[in-house]
């Protein structure tokens, strides 16, 4: 089997890079959304338009002739033009630095987000203190670029606290600098360069998440874990949208092999395929691939030239290996069932044998189903969006009988937050009028934990057994989740999402071991759209 010998990840975005900037700058540009679920649902009434062909199920989106009204109806949101003052310009106005020339544009913010929090029930306080900024700018129409930083010092609740020291990770942000004390320091970066040669072909290239689905969870591909290397191609052919991506992921888990205790890193290879059978109707095709870049032993395999293939991935196709890749694949569909009213479903199939799935029993199989609905406009009611949508995965899904391959980026999922062997509710409404923003969610899940030294399907960085009596959904320590929030916030300025915002959270985990309750407050001034999840 042929092979490509493996480079450096730095060595191969440095030369992508600069192919990508040497084939020259014309006329087709794309300027990419970064991707929130709180920023992308205000675009609802126009992309689930059943007057709309747009291709919602791949973010971050990039602009064209569909979301540019909505995206530009936000950006001068409550904009008063009236203000003569510089500085009152770019408080409530204006991004802080702006050029505009026919060559280029180049804009740059400062991101404050400063929280006060108090946990009623664990009788602490919580604050985060986060400098960010973020530069933008395009080159002639073809080029644009992104990047954004945070610095960060923070003190969670205790459930939070509890997560962050059992993997040393912030959730889907970085690491913890001050592992094991109460007080979080942690720091992190988004760049892409985004080139678009014709109209029909986007070419990415950084350090960020991609999001497979229309829902607020995906089971195929999500938001959840922290950025991960990416040179992602997406292909727009009218009905059909095609994206191919490989990504260079971290495990902070696996077996280590060399003397300073550095992570072992593996390959991540994804196809997505959407096909717009309407303006109404939508099927997809998803496809994964994870594999180690060496084994436990320390011997690099490299980076097999299958893993460019553009059609399917199957382990078969690997190199021959004692540890096997990791191979995923699934489906997704949309119906619009009314004007700006869509449901939507995944299929994830892991592991499967077709007789034992069709049989009812369905042991041998591992995999996930999401069923859902979402909106816009609800009771007729102009920004009133909403969400409710069902999740469930089977046991041990998403795992690999190596660590190494589970799908995970610095041991957090790259599915659901939950990671498997559980069912999931949530419900998410939505409300825009004037300055204010409005947002209330509800959370159900029912679950099952592994007692200690045991594996009973929940943690997908944990080896998939050899041989498993059961997999049923709940199985291990049957635990159920109750979640609620909401938030009111006061927009300031509408260019980077500068608002003051309150919000409340509840939180009751119970098993037959006990009840872990959070109840919790918080007010500050807060920017940018980038979705920090704790709803988990």
């Amino acid at each position: 089997m042929q092979k490509i010998s493996f480079l450096p990840v730095k060595k191969i975005i440095s030369l992508i890079a600069v192919i990508i900037l040497s084939v020259g700058i014309g006329r087709s540009q794309s300027v990419y959304v970064p991707y929130s679920y709180q920023l992308d649902q205000k675009f609802d009434s126009s992309i689930y338009s059943i007057k709309s062909s747009f291709h919602t199920s791949l973010k971050p989106f990039l602009i064209d002739s569909i979301i540019s009204p909505a995206y530009n109806a936000i950006m001068q949101r409550s904009v008063d033009s009236s203000r003569k003052s510089w500085v009152a310009r770019k408080i409530f106005n204006e991004h802080l630095f702006d050029v505009k020339t026919n060559e280029y544009t180049f804009y740059a913010d400062y991101l404050p987000d400063l929280q006060l929090g108090r946990d009623f029930t664990g009788k602490t306080t919580t604050d985060l203190n986060t400098r960010g900024y973020q530069l933008v700018g395009t080159i002639g129409t073809k080029f644009f670029f992104y990047t954004s930083g945070y610095e960060n010092q923070g003190k969670f609740p205790t459930y939070l606290n509890n997560y962050i020291n059992k993997i040393d990770f912030v959730p889907g942000q970085a690491y913890d600098r001050n592992f094991g004390v109460g007080d979080k320091d942690w720091s992190y970066v988004t760049s892409i360069i985004s080139y678009t040669p014709i109209r029909q072909l986007n070419v990415t290239l950084g350090y960020d998440k991609t999001f497979v689905g229309d829902g607020y969870r995906s089971l195929l591909l999500s938001d959840f874990a922290a950025n991960y290397p990416l040179l992602r191609l997406t292909a727009n052919l009218g009905k059909i949208q095609y994206m191919i991506m490989w990504a260079y992921l971290d495990d902070a888990q696996a077996t280590k092999f060399d003397s300073f205790g550095n992570n072992r890193r593996k390959w991540g290879a994804f196809h997505y395929l959407d096909w717009n059978v309407s303006n109404r109707f939508s099927l997809g095709f998803f496809n994964a691939l994870i594999t180690e870049e060496a084994d436990d032993n320390g011997h690099y395999h490299g980076f097999d030239i299958n893993y460019i293939n553009p059609v399917l991935y199957s382990a078969s196709l690997g190199p021959s290996s004692s540890q096997p890749d990791n191979v995923l694949v699934g489906f997704t569909g949309k119906y619009k069932i009314f004007d700006k009213t869509a449901v939507y479903a995944q299929l994830l199939l892991d592991r499967f044998n077709a007789g034992d799935f069709f049989s009812g029993s369905n042991t041998d199989n591992t995999n996930g189903i999401q069923l859902g609905i979402r909106g816009a406009d609800l009771f007729n009611v102009k920004s009133f969006n909403y969400l409710f949508e069902f999740n469930t995965v089977k046991p041990y899904t998403y795992s690999s009988s190596q660590p190494i391959t589970s799908y995970t980026d610095y041991s957090e999922p790259l599915g659901d937050p939950l990671g498997a062997n559980f069912r999931e509710f949530i419900g998410i409404l939505n409300y825009s009028v004037g300055r204010f923003d409005f947002m209330g969610q509800l959370n159900y899940a029912k679950y099952g934990l592994d007692p200690a030294g045991q594996n009973f399907g929940i943690d997908v960085t944990k080896p998939f057994p050899t041989s498993q009596a059961t997999t049923a959904v709940g199985q291990g320590i049957s635990t159920n989740l109750y979640y609620a929030e909401g938030t009111v916030s006061l927009l300031i300025n509408p260019k980077y999402n500068l608002r003051f915002e309150l919000g409340g959270l509840f939180r009751d985990e119970t098993n037959n071991l006990g009840s872990n309750k959070t109840a919790l407050i918080t007010f500050g001034l807060r920017s940018t759209f980038r979705s920090i999840y704790h709803d988990f």
